[in-house]
């Protein structure tokens, strides 16, 4: 019996939650964004997209978010095609954008807003989001009155109150100086293992996808296709060290080799 619950423990690790065959999509324009796109994405994976300016990253996210259909292909969420629980997936944009005139904890609560839950409830919920991204100390301040760095904190809670299975971010540390944007990466790996959710994010970056990643996908130009799916056979808990290693310096000079292959 031992045996059996450990077996089904295993497979619910592996299970896939998003599997994308064979998917394009062409948009009114005309334009063919991406092509023919084949990846199944597993429970627990943190997955990063790199690939040229305008090759279909963000494009695949909408789809995954359900913001966009596909074309052609077949695109599962959470083992269905159609009619996905959105209220499980969680998405951080470019931009923080928060609403100016809403105080820190009320952006936070917006998501809550159609649940069927109390304002109290609400506002608890809102506040464990915060403190999981270092600001319940915070919920009353206005979006001006905080940097940068505090806002995507602010987005990022906002996008994990409704505690999603999936968590899609869309180059949420690009604006960022690079000091803010390590202590987030460190912060967002700490959020991933506590909360044992997915996590899809796209970057420009090679050093911050192999860094935060356990795998990396290589897309080429446009019309974006997956290139390449990297494993990244660094351990956990990573550190600041951890970019100082060979491990680390070889991994990123792999994906960079064949990000560039992509462009030629």
């Amino acid at each position: 019996m031992s045996q059996q619950i450990e077996e089904t423990k295993e497979s619910n690790l592996t299970s896939a939650l998003v599997e994308l065959n064979h998917v394009s999509k062409i948009y009114a324009s005309g334009k063919t964004a991406v092509q023919n796109v084949n990846l199944t994405i597993k429970e627990n994976e943190f997955i990063s997209f790199v690939g040229p300016s305008g090759c279909g990253k963000s494009t695949i996210f909408k789809m995954i978010a359900g913001l966009i259909e596909p074309t052609n292909g077949s695109l599962k969420i959470f083992g269905e095609e159609k009619g996905q629980n959105t209220s499980d997936i969680g998405f951080v944009f470019q931009d923080a954008t928060l609403l100016p005139w809403r105080t820190v904890l009320q952006n936070v609560m917006l998501p809550l807003e159609f649940f069927p839950i109390n304002k109290s409830e609400k506002q608890e919920k809102a506040y464990e989001a915060l403190e999981l991204v270092g600001l319940k100390d915070y919920g009353k301040s206005l979006p001006r009155e905080l940097s940068g760095g505090m806002r995507m904190r602010v987005s990022i809670a906002r996008a994990l109150v409704a505690k999603p299975k999936l968590l899609l971010m869309d180059e949420p540390f690009g604006a960022l100086d690079e000091i803010t944007r390590q202590n987030l990466q460190s912060e967002l790996l700490r959020i991933w293992e506590s909360e044992k959710m997915t996590v899809l994010f796209i970057t420009h970056n090679v050093f911050e996808s192999v860094y935060l990643s356990t795998k990396v996908a290589v897309m080429t130009g446009s019309p974006g296709k997956i290139e390449s799916v990297f494993d990244v056979p660094i351990p956990f808990p990573r550190e600041d060290e951890t970019r100082s290693t060979h491990a680390f310096s070889d991994m990123v000079a792999k994906v960079s080799r064949h990000l560039k292959s992509t462009v030629r």
